[in-house]
C-alpha cells in the first residue's frame, strides 16, 4: 500500500487549481476542505497504475489519497516548504514551467531564424566610434552625435575613410588599425552594431547607430558566404621575451619531426604552449571564418585541403603554429542549429530584445503605473555605490513612495528598490554613473517582479498551469516529509533495524553456496583449452596470461559466489570442490574452480542490510502514518462520497 503512497505523489493531482472552485467538499482535514473533482481527477488519472486490487475501487483509492494528503499537510506543519533547498528547487522549476506561458516563442524564433540566415554571410568592414553612454548628458549626446554625423557626412561625399577613422574614431588603437574589424559574421558583435552592417549594402556607408560603446557609422568593404565548419590541431610555441628567433627556431623543429613521422599529438602535449588545447593533443574546437581572432590562423587552417594534412610553421600576434586539419563539417540546417542559436539568444543581448517583448506582453495584460523616480532615488543613494560600499538607508514615512504598482493589486516602494541595489551592488561592473548603475538596477526590479507577478496570476488563472506546479510542489514536499521522517530515520536507528531483523531472520536464509574463481570467454575452444591448463596445475591467472595473447582478451577471471538455485547455473551443477564442467551463460562459457562449499545457514545483517533497511522503512513509516491519523481530523462527507462513486469510471 505505501509504495503506491509514492506513485501517488509523483502523478498527483493535474486539476488541483479546478478543484480549489469546486463547492462539493468529499472531506476536510483539519477543517481544511478537500474537493470531489479534485478526487476524481486523480482517481481517474491513477486508476491503471495501481496494482493492487483492493485499492482500485472508490473505498480502496480514498485511503491513499488520505495519506497523500496527511503528508503534505504534515510538510507544511514541519516548516519544510520554508527550506532553502526546497524553494530553490521549487523556483527552478516554476521559472522553466512559467516560461512556456510568459516567453515570447514567436519573438525567439524569429531572432533565431535571423541570425541563421546572417550567419550563411560574412561581412568585412571598417567602422568609427564616437564613445558616448547612454546616462551622459543630453550635451555630451549631442556632442557626440554632431561629430559621428559629421564624419559620415564627410564619408558620404568620398574622403578616405581610413582617414576620417584616424581623425574622428575614439576606439583604442583604431588609428593604427585603420578602424578595420576583419571579418565576422551573427553573433560576432553586439546586436544593434551586427543589424545595421547586414542592412547596409556593400561598398555603403551605413546609417549612424547607437551601442552601450557609443555612436557608431560602418564601411562595409565586402560580403561573402560563410565558410564550412572545420576541426583542426596545432602545436603553438609562443615568443617569449620578444625573442621571435627562438621561437621560430622550435617550430621548425617540430615541424620537421613531424615530416618524419613523429606523433602528432605526444609532440603537442609535450611542447605546445597553448596548454588547454595542448592536453588534448593540440585538437580545437571546431570553427568558421571570422570566428577566431586571428585571421592569419584562419587563413592557413582553411588552405588545408586534405585530412590530415600538415601546414608549414605560420606566425600569428600568438606565436608561431603548425596546424593539422582534422575534419571538416557539411553546413547545418536550421533544424539542426536551432536549440544552440536559442540558448545564444537566451545568453547574448538579443535576450533583452525577448526581455522586452515579454515585459510588453504583461504591461499590457496587466495595467503597471511608473512614477518618475530618478531624482529621488540618485539623492538617497550616495555616491559609495560606485565603489560598491553604499549601505542601505531605510526611508521613513512619506520619503518611502510608490515606485509603480502592476495589476491595481500589487504595490511596490522606494525601499523594496533599494533593498534590492543594496544586495546587488556587488555585481556592478565597469564605469557606469550612478544615474546609469540606478537605471540597470531599475530594469532588472522591474523584469524581477513583473514575471514574479504573472507567475502568481497565471496559477490563479490558469488552471492546467496551476494544476502542474501544485504536482510538483506537492511532489517536492513529500519528498522531503519522507527523507525526514521515514528514510533518514531508518537508515540512522541501527539499534532500531537490528531489531526488526531480530524479528524477521528466519526469512532471510542462505542455500547451499559454492565459492571460487570462474573462467568466461566466447570461444568454447578458448575456455576448454583453460580447463586442460588448470587440470595440469596452472593458476588461473597464468592461464589468463598465456591465452590473452597480442593484445586480444579471451579470457575473463573473476571472483563468485553463486546460490543453488541460481538462474545463470545448470540444473545439474555440481556443488563440490574442485573444476566444474563447462556451462554456457548467453553467449559466454564459463568454467567454476570451486574453492570451497558453503552450507545452507542463516544470513547476518551485514550481508542483508539493503533488504532490512527497506523493510525497516515500512514499519517506520507504518507507525508515522498512524501518529499523522492521530494528529490530523479527517472527516469524509459520506454523502458526497456517493456522489463520487457514480461519476467516476468503473
Amino acid at each position: 500500500m505505501k509504495k503506491n503512497v509514492i506513485l501517488l505523489v509523483l502523478l498527483a493531482t493535474i486539476f488541483g487549481a479546478q478543484a480549489q472552485k469546486n463547492k462539493d467538499v468529499l472531506m476536510t482535514i483539519n477543517g481544511k476542505p478537500v474537493y470531489s473533482q479534485e478526487f476524481i481527477n486523480v482517481y481517474n488519472k491513477n486508476l491503471d497504475l495501481v496494482k493492487d486490487e483492493s485499492q482500485k475501487s472508490v473505498d480502496g483509492y480514498l485511503d491513499l489519497f488520505i495519506d497523500y494528503k496527511l503528508k503534505v499537510a504534515e510538510a507544511y506543519a514541519q516548516g519544510l516548504h520554508k527550506e532553502t533547498n526546497y524553494k530553490l528547487e521549487f523556483e527552478k522549476y516554476r521559472d522553466q514551467l512559467s516560461r512556456n506561458y510568459i516567453y515570447d516563442t514567436k519573438v525567439t524564433e524569429d531572432l533565431a531564424i535571423e541570425a541563421y540566415n546572417r550567419s550563411k554571410e560574412e561581412i568585412d568592414a571598417d567602422h568609427i566610434l564616437v564613445r558616448v553612454g547612454y546616462d551622459d548628458s543630453p550635451q555630451d549626446t549631442l556632442a557626440a552625435y554632431n561629430k559621428i554625423s559629421e564624419a559620415r557626412t564627410k564619408a558620404l561625399a568620398g574622403q578616405d575613410f581610413k582617414k576620417l577613422v584616424a581623425e574622428y574614431s575614439e576606439e583604442p588603437g583604431a588609428a593604427k588599425r585603420g578602424g578595420a574589424l576583419g571579418y565576422f559574421t551573427a553573433f560576432s558583435m553586439v546586436y544593434p552594431f551586427e543589424s545595421m552592417a547586414y542592412k547596409t549594402p556593400e561598398g555603403e556607408i551605413s546609417e549612424i547607430v547607437r551601442t552601450s560603446f557609443g555612436y557608431h557609422i560602418l564601411k562595409i568593404n565586402d560580403r561573402r558566404p560563410s565558410s564550412d565548419p572545420i576541426l583542426v590541431s596545432h602545436i603553438m610555441i609562443a615568443v617569449k621575451d620578444g625573442n621571435d628567433d627562438d621561437a621560430k627556431k622550435r617550430i621548425n623543429e617540430i615541424y620537421q619531426l613531424l615530416q618524419q613521422g613523429n606523433d602528432f599529438e605526444s609532440l603537442a602535449k609535450e611542447f605546445s604552449d597553448d596548454k588547454s588545447s595542448g592536453v588534448k593533443g593540440g585538437r580545437l574546437k571546431q570553427f568558421k571564418r571570422g570566428q577566431l581572432r586571428s585571421s592569419e590562423f584562419e587563413n592557413a587552417a582553411y588552405e588545408l585541403k586534405n585530412i590530415g594534412e600538415i601546414s608549414k610553421p605560420i606566425k600569428t600576434n600568438f606565436g608561431w603554429h603548425v596546424i593539422r586539419l582534422e575534419e571538416r563539417f557539411a553546413p547545418q540546417t536550421y533544424e539542426e542549429q536551432k536549440e544552440e542559436l536559442m540558448k545564444k539568444i537566451e545568453r547574448g543581448d538579443r535576450s533583452k530584445v525577448v526581455e522586452s517583448s515579454v515585459n510588453k506582453k504583461i504591461k499590457e495584460k496587466y495595467s503597471v503605473v511608473q512614477t518618475d523616480y530618478m531624482n529621488d532615488l540618485k539623492n538617497h543613494i550616495s555616491d559609495s555605490i560606485l565603489k560598491k560600499k553604499w549601505e542601505l538607508d531605510t526611508l521613513l514615512g512619506a520619503r518611502n513612495k510608490v515606485l509603480f504598482t502592476i495589476g491595481g493589486d500589487k504595490t511596490y516602494y522606494y525601499n523594496d528598490f533599494l533593498n534590492y541595489a543594496a544586495r546587488r551592488q556587488m555585481a556592478i561592473k565597469g564605469k557606469e554613473s550612478k544615474e546609469q548603475i540606478i537605471k540597470n538596477f531599475y530594469d532588472r526590479f522591474e523584469t524581477q517582479e513583473l514575471s514574479e507577478y504573472f507567475k502568481q496570476k497565471l496559477e490563479e488563472e490558469n488552471p492546467e498551469y496551476a494544476a502542474v506546479i501544485t504536482e510538483y510542489r506537492d511532489g517536492l514536499l513529500i519528498f522531503d516529509v519522507m527523507q525526514k521522517n521515514v528514510w533518514e530515520k531508518a537508515a540512522n536507528d541501527s539499534i532500531g533495524s537490528r531489531k526488526y531483523f531480530n524479528i524477521v531472520a528466519s526469512n532471510y536464509q542462505w542455500k547451499e553456496r559454492v565459492k571460487g574463481v570462474e573462467i568466461s570467454g566466447n570461444d568454447k575452444a578458448v575456455v576448454s583449452q583453460a580447463k586442460q591448463m588448470l587440470e595440469d596445475g596452472e593458476t588461473p591467472e597464468k592461464v589468463k596470461e598465456v591465452l590473452n595473447k597480442g593484445g586480444k582478451v579471451n579470457l575473463l577471471i573473476t571472483e563468485r559466489q553463486y546460490e543453488k538455485g541460481d538462474t545463470m547455473l545448470p540444473a545439474d551443477f555440481k556443488f563440490e570442490n574442485g573444476l566444474s564442467d563447462i556451462f554456457q551463460v548467453g553467449n559466454s562459457y564459463r568454467l567454476l574452480k570451486v574453492e570451497e562449499v558453503l552450507p545452507a545457514g542463516q544470513q547476518t545483517f551485514e550481508e542483508v542490510k539493503g533488504k532490512v533497511l527497506s523493510g525497516y522503512q515500512t514499519v517506520v513509516e507504518k507507525e508515522w502514518m498512524d501518529s499523522l491519523r492521530d494528529k490530523y481530523e479527517v472527516k469524509v462527507n459520506k454523502k458526497q462520497l456517493k456522489k463520487v462513486k457514480k461519476q467516476v469510471k468503473n
